[in-house]
């Protein structure tokens, strides 16, 4: 029986899920401290989810809060990146008393897509917080070609 092919292989971006991992270590359990500067390096990163459904690729991004015109998607050399902000709601008026556990701020997801990846058959639509990138025929791609290694008498 031939064992299937996992479409998935080198999709997640480990340095995000690494820099999310640490940022929540460092502010003990995921608390913001309220002193710290927020950039690209420090940003919070969306959850996603990442699937086959047919033979489409899908890409689902949690983002409660953000707005679509605050959201950006690029693919660039077979790296889809999605980047935006989250923008709190409170005016400047300081509030009497403020608990904060979401996460404001910019912040950037990045995916390494399998070779050959078409960027004009995706398509991208985002309703109530949740952003999905549907990419046709992107779960079923051919395999990568494996170069033989020669020893040094062949």
């Amino acid at each position: 029986m031939e064992r299937a092919r996992n479409p998935f292989r080198g999709l997640i971006d480990h340095m995000s899920e690494m820099a999310r991992m640490r940022e929540v270590v460092a502010e003990g359990g995921g608390q913001a401290r309220e002193d710290r500067r927020r950039t690209y390096a420090t940003a919070w990163v969306p959850t996603t989810d990442i699937f086959a459904k047919g033979d489409d690729l899908v890409i689902r991004c949690e983002l409660a809060g953000v707005r679509q015109d605050d959201v950006d998607i690029t693919l660039a050399n077979g790296v889809l990146s999605v980047s935006g902000e989250r923008r709190s709601e409170l005016d400047d008026e300081e509030p009497a008393f403020y608990t904060r556990e979401r996460s404001y701020g910019q912040f950037r997801r990045v995916i390494n897509l399998p070779d050959g990846v078409d960027g004009s058959k995706m398509d991208a639509r985002f309703e109530d917080g949740l952003l999905e990138i549907k990419i046709e025929g992107g779960a079923n791609l051919p395999e990568p070609q494996h170069v033989r290694i020669r020893s040094r008498d062949g």
